[in-house]
């Protein structure tokens, strides 16, 4: 129901953009979140979105750098992801979340549904 996309590798400084493909859900009751593993790491939240209200939110470690968006008509969501940095470098996951309370955007654990995963590699 959730397909990632857009992952790859890329020097330090080079920006990349992730795209989430929704399907099965309506989208309008779900907000939709990027999270990051790295080896060894637990899942860290990286930027929601709500889809009714368009209302976005980021980690403090990737404010500025990356934009969260959302495709209405493709049933899409995107992460826009610029000056990157090597410690960017995880697996990048989209989920969907129905809770609408907005603390529970940044926790794994409330999430519905998780995309498969795209490798991003960022080399210094």
């Amino acid at each position: 129901q959730l397909q990632a996309s857009g992952g790859g590798w890329i020097q330090a400084g080079g920006s990349l953009r992730l795209s989430c493909a929704i399907s099965g859900l309506t989208v309008s009751n779900y907000g939709m979140g990027w999270f990051r593993q790295a080896p060894g790491k637990e899942r860290e939240f990286v930027s929601a979105i709500k889809w009714s209200m368009n209302n976005k939110y980021y980690a403090n470690s990737v404010k500025g750098r990356f934009t969260i968006s959302r495709d209405n008509a493709k049933n899409t969501v995107y992460l826009q992801m610029s000056s990157l940095k090597p410690e960017d470098t995880a697996v990048y996951y989209c989920g969907a979340i129905r809770s609408p309370i907005t603390s529970s955007l940044y926790q794994p654990m409330m999430y519905n549904y998780w995309g498969q995963g795209t490798q991003v590699t960022v080399s210094s």
